[in-house]
């Protein structure tokens, strides 16, 4: 919205072009997100509290997460919020990438507060029943898969980047909408899952969504693109706006979610900050380094399929709990430890993941 004005403000004054800079509007963006999300955070929490929107605390789980019922959630409103306005301040709304990525944080955002929504407010511990989570949480994804595929003009918008290999590109074709659903859907649940201690899910989220940044940005500069020998799509420069977005909302939440937790973010903002990343990887064409920079989300998720699956066909279970960082509390880490490490082991994978820019 702001470019705009600038841009009819540089007929008068030429300094206003400064921001048509890519690098200048992701730092206002980060700022802009960050700073929302302090100041409106407070407000927030006091007002789940008076509302008792708070946390209902499984009695089966580890004991020291029973002094958090009532913590406040649905914290994700904060999140999206800040990640909208600051888009909507400094994005250029005019591309679709930056319309398709907008539309899965809302649309994915409205589904987690559905459920929140029954939980805490209705009471009801099942929330929305999965099978119809799973129902939209599908149709989103795979009504933004086919406008990408049907919409793609270019041919490296619909092939796979093969880390390390920079000449393997091989073409998709229809195949693309399969990869392009699971990307969303199946990150959008991972971060679902991984959302089980004070800050656990939002800092690889913000890492992760940083990295990213790094990767729309040299794959919409065709110079970049050219030395780095990766293919040039034109429009994922802007995803940088969206990126940075989502660093600083994140970074404004977790002033609030660090441990002790003051707050929770709910379904409301793990369903859609995963369905964004899944969807900010296929717009850059990179699924692959998804799974990489985002191994904390696949192990979540892996070790509550084992578990599950181990349960049902051999009546024992693998882990003392899943998802898996609940095993190692239980296994006698304090939460502390186990939020730090995980989050250590984040930044290795997003480091493997930007190497891989290089290493081809």
């Amino acid at each position: 919205m702001l470019i705009w004005l600038a841009e009819w403000l540089t007929q008068f004054e030429s300094a206003f072009n400064v921001f048509s800079y890519l690098t200048l509007r992701a730092i206002l963006s980060t700022l802009t997100a960050l700073l929302i999300a302090i100041f409106i955070g407070p407000t927030m929490i006091r007002w789940l509290q008076r509302m008792q929107i708070g946390q209902t605390v499984r009695n089966d789980g580890p004991q020291s997460h029973l002094s958090k019922s009532g913590t406040p959630t649905m914290g994700g409103v904060l999140i999206l919020a800040a990640i909208l306005t600051s888009c909507l301040l400094w994005a250029d709304l005019s591309n679709r990438y930056v319309q398709v990525t907008l539309f899965v944080v809302l649309t994915f955002g409205i589904l987690g507060f559905v459920d929140d929504y029954r939980k805490v407010v209705r009471k009801d511990p099942k929330g929305l029943i999965a099978r119809w989570k799973y129902f939209w949480q599908s149709a989103i994804a795979i009504v933004v898969a086919f406008y990408l595929y049907y919409t793609a003009s270019l041919p490296q918008e619909t092939s796979l980047i093969v880390p390390f290999f920079k000449d393997v590109l091989p073409q998709l074709g229809a195949l693309y909408i399969v990869i392009a659903y699971f990307a969303i859907v199946g990150t959008s649940n991972a971060v679902n899952l991984t959302d089980g201690l004070d800050g656990l899910a939002i800092v690889p989220t913000i890492l992760v969504a940083g990295a990213f940044a790094i990767f729309a940005y040299v794959t919409g500069n065709a110079n970049f693109s050219d030395y780095l020998n990766i293919p040039f799509i034109p429009l994922t420069g802007e995803l940088v706006i969206v990126c940075t977005a989502i660093v600083g909302a994140g970074l404004g939440f977790l002033w609030f979610n660090t441990y002790p937790a003051q707050v929770f973010m709910g379904d409301v903002g793990s369903l859609a900050l995963g369905a964004t990343l899944g969807v900010l990887a296929v717009l850059v064409r990179q699924e692959i380094v998804l799974i990489i920079m985002g191994g904390i989300f696949v192990a979540e998720t892996l070790s509550v399929i084992l578990q599950v699956g181990s349960f049902k066909l051999r009546g024992k279970r693998i882990f003392r709990m899943a998802p898996i960082h609940h095993h190692y509390e239980l296994k006698g880490w304090p939460e502390p430890r186990v939020i730090v490490r995980f989050w250590i082991i984040s930044l290795i994978l997003v480091l493997i993941g930007l190497a891989t820019l290089k290493l081809r």
